[in-house]
C-alpha cells in the first residue's frame, strides 16, 4: 500500500508525541515577587453566584500583596462560578455579621456575603475572623477564626475561599493547591530550564530545579511534598524524587536510552514510569520503600504514560499497540489489559479524576489536539476545547476543573477548563512559554 509523505509525518509526530520527547521551546520568565500569570475567564457559566465579598477590617502591618478580600474575590472569580458585585456599588462596608443591613444588600442582588476582620497581636500574628452570610435568609452559613502568621495570609484567604466555594456550591473547593509547570530562560547563546511551583493563583512562585539540560514531566506525590520528574541534565534521560522542603533528592531511573513519564500511586508507595532499559519503550514500577522495579508491559509496541486510577491497583497508559496512540488500562502487576478507547486516531495522555469517574486526555480531530474527558462508565467522551496544539492534561483534585498547556499565537500558555465544558479560563505568564503542568493535590494544612 502506497504511503504518502503527510501520512509519514502525522506517524512520526505521533510517536514523537507519544514517547514525550518533543522538547519544545519554554519561554523565558522572571518575577519571583508577584504574581506570575493573569487569568481570564473566556468562557462562564451562563449566570455566577451573585457574591459581596466586603474589604476586612486591617489592624496592624499591611500585607506584602493583595489584601485578604481581593484574594478570595479572585479566587471565587476565576472559578467561573461566582459574580462578584462591584465595591463601588456598595452601599457599606460591615465587617461583623451584627452590622450587616441586609436590605442594603438585597438592593444590589447579592446571594452572598463574605466580611470579616484581622488584627494584628504580636509582630507578625494575626487573628483573623471571617463570616459567610445567606443575604435573603439572612443568616450566617459559615465563620471561623483563625490565629497565623504573617506568611500564612494569604494561604489562609484560599483556605477561605475553599471554604465559601464548598458551601455555596456544594463541591469541594481547589483553591488552597499548587501547579508545578516547566520553562526556559534565555540569556544570549545559553538557555536555563526550571522546573516551578507556584499557589494556584501564580503567586509565590518557587524555582525548584534549574538545569541547562531539559527538565519534563513533573508529577506530584499523593502528599504533595515531593515532585518526580525527567532531567537531561547529564544529556541523558533520568527520573528523580524531589523533596520540596528541602530540596533533597533521589535518582530512580538512569538506564540506557529513555526514561520518562513518572506517575506516583496514590497510596504514595510506587512510581510508574516509562524505560526502554530492556530495548522497547515499557512500563515499569519503582517500589519506593523495597526500590525492587518491576516491567508490567511486555509487548512490541510502545507503552508510555502510565497514570494511576483511584485505589493503586490499576493504570491507564498510551500505546500504539493497535497502530495508533490510545488508551489502555490495566491491573498494577501488569495483567488484564483491555483497550478503553475506540473513538478517533490518537487518544493519548490520560488522567484519571481522584473519584474514579472521569478520564482526561488529548485527541487528535481535524488535525488539532484537543482536551476530552470520557465518562468511565459510559466510555462517553465529550470534547472541552477547541484550540490548536494542547497537551498534558492535570486534573483539578476535586475533578472540577482540567489544566493545560495550549499555545496562543506561537507562544505556550496554560489553560483550564471545567470537566463539563463550561467554563473557560486562559492563564497568561507575564514573559515566555510555559509548559507540562501539573495540578497538585490537596495540601496538609
Amino acid at each position: 500500500m502506497l504511503v504518502t509523505k503527510s501520512e509519514i509525518e502525522m506517524k512520526l509526530q505521533s510517536i514523537k508525541r507519544i514517547i514525550g520527547f518533543v522538547i519544545i521551546m519554554l519561554g523565558l520568565m522572571n518575577t519571583p515577587a508577584q504574581a506570575i500569570l493573569t487569568i481570564e475567564i473566556t468562557q462562564g457559566v451562563e449566570a455566577g453566584i451573585p457574591i459581596a465579598v466586603v474589604p476586612f477590617s486591617w489592624q496592624g502591618s499591611p500585607m506584602a500583596d493583595d489584601s485578604m478580600a481581593d484574594i478570595i474575590q479572585a479566587d471565587l472569580n476565576r472559578s467561573g462560578r461566582f459574580e462578584s458585585i462591584p465595591r463601588q456599588d456598595f452601599l457599606a462596608q460591615p465587617h461583623d455579621i451584627k452590622n450587616v443591613k441586609y436590605k442594603d444588600w438585597r438592593l444590589l442582588k447579592a446571594e452572598a456575603l463574605v466580611v470579616g476582620q484581622a488584627k494584628e497581636i504580636a509582630p507578625g500574628k494575626y487573628n483573623v475572623q471571617f463570616q459567610l452570610v445567606d443575604v435573603f435568609k439572612g443568616k450566617q452559613l459559615a465563620g471561623y477564626r483563625y490565629t497565623v502568621n504573617a506568611r500564612q495570609l494569604r494561604k489562609l484567604s484560599h483556605q477561605i475561599s475553599d471554604i465559601i466555594y464548598h458551601k455555596l456550591t456544594g463541591e469541594k473547593g481547589a483553591f488552597n493547591t499548587r501547579i508545578a509547570y516547566i520553562t526556559r530562560e534565555k540569556s544570549g547563546s545559553k538557555k536555563r530550564f526550571l522546573l516551578k511551583v507556584a499557589d494556584s493563583d501564580g503567586y509565590k512562585p518557587r524555582t525548584i530545579l534549574e538545569s541547562p539540560q531539559p527538565l519534563m514531566s513533573p508529577a506530584w506525590s499523593p502528599d504533595a511534598s515531593k515532585l518526580a520528574y525527567v532531567s537531561f541534565e547529564k544529556r541523558r534521560s533520568m527520573i528523580f524524587i524531589q523533596r520540596l522542603n528541602d530540596g533533597k533528592r533521589e535518582k530512580i531511573a538512569s538506564f540506557k536510552g529513555i526514561n520518562s513519564a513518572p506517575a506516583f500511586s496514590p497510596d504514595g508507595r510506587k512510581l510508574a514510569f516509562v524505560s526502554s532499559k530492556d530495548g522497547n519503550p515499557e512500563i515499569y514500577v519503582y517500589d519506593l520503600n523495597t526500590r525492587a522495579i518491576t516491567r508490567l508491559t511486555r509487548h512490541h509496541g510502545i507503552d508510555t504514560e502510565p497514570s494511576w486510577m483511584p485505589g493503586s491497583s490499576r493504570l491507564v497508559f498510551t500505546s500504539d499497540r493497535s497502530g495508533q496512540p490510545q488508551v489502555y488500562q490495566m491491573n498494577a502487576n501488569g495483567s488484564g489489559v483491555a483497550r478503553l478507547t475506540y473513538d478517533g486516531r490518537y487518544n493519548a495522555r490520560p488522567s484519571v479524576s481522584a473519584d474514579g469517574k472521569l478520564m482526561t486526555m488529548i485527541s487528535r480531530g481535524n488535525g488539532r489536539f484537543h482536551v476530552v474527558v470520557m465518562d468511565m462508565r459510559t466510555k462517553a467522551i465529550t470534547k472541552l476545547t477547541d484550540t490548536l496544539l494542547d497537551e498534558s492534561p492535570s486534573f483539578a483534585p476535586n475533578g472540577r476543573m482540567v489544566l493545560y498547556a495550549t499555545e496562543q499565537q506561537g507562544k505556550g500558555v496554560l489553560a483550564a477548563v471545567s470537566a463539563d465544558g463550561k467554563i473557560h479560563q486562559t492563564i497568561k505568564f507575564l514573559k515566555g512559554d510555559v509548559r507540562e503542568p501539573a495540578w497538585s493535590p490537596y495540601l496538609r494544612r
